[in-house]
C-alpha cells in the first residue's frame, strides 16, 4: 500500500506518491511519480518542526490519507482485472513491445519479436493455456521446465523462461500483479549445455567444393563459415559494402524486412580472407554487378520467393535473395547429394569463431571481433567449440619443444 509523501510549495500543500513503474525505452523497470495538491497552507493546515523535519498536523494527514485510500483502492481494482495469460500476451505484451519509441523504433526488435513469437507458438501457448496472471504459480514454471530437459537443450529453457519472466513482468508493471511468479521458478540443474552444431574448417571446404556448380552458393558458405556473417547479415550484403580488402556489414534481413544489425556491435568490419575473396570475385565476374544486393532475388542466382517488395524503393533495384528458400532449394540438397553432411548455415558462424581461435593460438579477440560480440564471454561460452583433438595435441607437442 502505497502513502505518499507531503511537500509544501509556494503556500501550498501537494502530496507525491508512486503510481507503479513503467518500462523505460532500454527495457528496464522505471518508477512514475505523480504529485496531487491537497490544499493551500493556512490555520487549519499547516507544518511544525519537529528533530529538523516537517510535521503536518492532524488535519493535513487527513486529506492526505483520504487521497491515498481512493488511490489505494484503485491500484486493488486494477490488480483485481484478472484476465488469461494468452489474451494478455496478444492484447498487451506484444503491442507493447512493437511499439514505436522514441528514435522511431519499435521498442523490441523485429528479429527478437520473431523469436519470442517462435518461443511462444512452439513451448510457451500450451503451457499457459486458459490459465489468468494471478492465478499462475511458480511451482507450474519449475515443473514446466522440468518436463522440458528431455527434449530441449540449456539455453532454449533459458529463452523459454526469459519470456516467460518478461511477460508477467510487464503485468506487474501494469499494477495487474503484485509480483512476478517466475522470478520464484527453479530452473533444472540437470540440464547440460546443448550441442550446437558446426562446421569445421575442413568440412566447410569440402561443402564448398560440392557447390562447384553454383558460385553464389559457394560465396553464401565461404561467408557463414570463414567471415561468421550471420545468415540474415548474408542476405542484406550490398556490392558497396566491399571495400578492398574489408567487407562491411551495416544490415540485416528479418522477417522479410531490412533493418540495422542485431546490436550496435554487429555494425562492424570484417577483412576479407582469400577464403571469401575467391568466390568473391568469381561471383562478381558472373554476375557482372558492381552495385546493387551482392545476392538479388532475381536473374541466375534464385526464382524464388521475392522477399519485402517495398524494399525495391529502398534500394533501387530488386529485392535481396530468399536465403531460407535457397537453401531449401539448392545448398542442402547438393550437398547432400555429395554425401556430405548439412548443417544450419547459423552453424558456420560457431565454426568460423572456433577455427579463428584455434588458428590464432587462443586470440579470442579476433573471433570476438570477427562476430561482433560486445562481450567476449559470449564468444567463449556460446560459439567456441571444444578443441579439436588435431589441434590438442599439435598444441601438447609444442609445449615440449
Amino acid at each position: 500500500m502505497a502513502h505518499g509523501t507531503i511537500i509544501e510549495a509556494s503556500g501550498v500543500f501537494y502530496i507525491r506518491y508512486s503510481a507503479g513503474t513503467t518500462i523505460s525505452a532500454t527495457g528496464k523497470p522505471r518508477p512514475i511519480q505523480k504529485t496531487h495538491r491537497l490544499c493551500s497552507k493556512d490555520d487549519r493546515h499547516y507544518c511544525t518542526k519537529a528533530k529538523g523535519r516537517n510535521v503536518p498536523c492532524k488535519a493535513l494527514r487527513l486529506l492526505a490519507d483520504e487521497f491515498m485510500l481512493g488511490i489505494n483502492q484503485q491500484r486493488e481494482d486494477a490488480t483485481g482485472e484478472d484476465v488469461p495469460i494468452a489474451t494478455f500476451w496478444e492484447k498487451q505484451f506484444l503491442p507493447h513491445c512493437e511499439a514505436v519509441v522514441i528514435g522511431g523504433r519499435p521498442r523490441r526488435r523485429p528479429s527478437t519479436l520473431k523469436g519470442y513469437k517462435q518461443i511462444w507458438a512452439q513451448h510457451l501457448k500450451a503451457h499457459f493455456g486458459s490459465r489468468t496472471l494471478q492465478e499462475y504459480r511458480a511451482a507450474w514454471g519449475s515443473a514446466f521446465l522440468d518436463s522440458l530437459t528431455a527434449t530441449q537443450g540449456r539455453n532454449t529453457l533459458r529463452h523459454i523462461s526469459a519470456l516467460a519472466s518478461s511477460i508477467f513482468s510487464r503485468a506487474v508493471a501494469e499494477q495487474r500483479l503484485r509480483s512476478n511468479p517466475w522470478n520464484d521458478v527453479q530452473f533444472p540443474e540437470s540440464t547440460a549445455p546443448a550441442n550446437t552444431p558446426h562446421y569445421t574448417w575442413e568440412e566447410a571446404e569440402n561443402v564448398i567444393s560440392a557447390l562447384v556448380d553454383r558460385v553464389d552458393c559457394q560465396l553464401v558458405m565461404a561467408l557463414a563459415c570463414f567471415a561468421g556473417l550471420r545468415p540474415n547479415e548474408i542476405a542484406a550484403l550490398r556490392w558497396e559494402d566491399v571495400d578492398g580488402e574489408w567487407l562491411h556489414i551495416r544490415r540485416g534481413i528479418v522477417g522479410g524486412k531490412l533493418d540495422t544489425p542485431k546490436t550496435a556491435d554487429s555494425i562492424r568490419s570484417i577483412p576479407l580472407l582469400p577464403h571469401v575473396c575467391v568466390p568473391l570475385e568469381l561471383w562478381r565476374q558472373k554476375s557482372k554487378n558492381t552495385s546493387g544486393w551482392i545476392f538479388p532475388s532475381e536473374g541466375t542466382l534464385t526464382s524464388g520467393r521475392i522477399i519485402a517488395p517495398e524494399m525495391q524503393h529502398l534500394a533501387g533495384g530488386p529485392s535481396p535473395v530468399d536465403l531460407h528458400n535457397l537453401v531449401k532449394r539448392v545448398i542442402k540438397p547438393a550437398v547432400e547429394k555429395a554425401g556430405l553432411q548439412w548443417k544450419p548455415i547459423k552453424a558456420g558462424r560457431t565454426g568460423a569463431a572456433t577455427a579463428i581461435i584455434e588458428r590464432s593460438h587462443g586470440n579470442a579477440a579476433l573471433a570476438q571481433a570477427m562476430l561482433g560480440h560486445k562481450n567476449m564471454a559470449t564468444t567463449l561460452k556460446v560459439y567456441k567449440k571444444a578443441i579439436s583433438p588435431a589441434n590438442f595435441l599439435a598444441g601438447m607437442k609444442a609445449l615440449s619443444e
